[in-house]
């Protein structure tokens, strides 16, 4: 058995400059923790798989396609590929989100 806390992974280099960190990589999934400060977003940007999010911790808005809404803890939001989408930390304190996109992408992100 493994097991991973996010405290205990280094953060990932992603094109937006935020604290992601990387919990689970296989061949058929990717799982990764972000925490957003407030004020704090991310680019508007296009995955080339599936993704959800669930909040772990905090509000914010999150934004797929043409849609945009606040959410809070212990929400699941789904984005399918090829949409764009991004996070907008709202809140007061930190806004923590687990990502898991399936299957594993086989080339990059693309912000817009």
């Amino acid at each position: 058995m493994k097991t991973r806390r996010p405290s205990e992974q280094p953060i990932a280099e992603n094109p937006h400059g935020v604290d992601v960190r990387r919990l689970y990589d296989s061949d058929h999934a990717v799982v990764s923790h972000l925490t957003l400060k407030p004020g704090e977003k991310l680019h508007r940007h296009i995955t080339p798989v599936d993704v959800f999010f669930y909040v772990l911790e905090g509000s914010g808005t999150v934004e797929v396609g043409d849609e945009k809404v606040e959410v809070g803890r212990d929400t699941l939001v789904e984005s399918p590929r090829d949409i764009p989408h991004c996070w907008y930390n709202t809140g007061g304190g930190p806004l923590r989100v687990l990502i898991v996109k399936v299957p594993k992408p086989s080339s990059s992100t693309r912000l817009l």
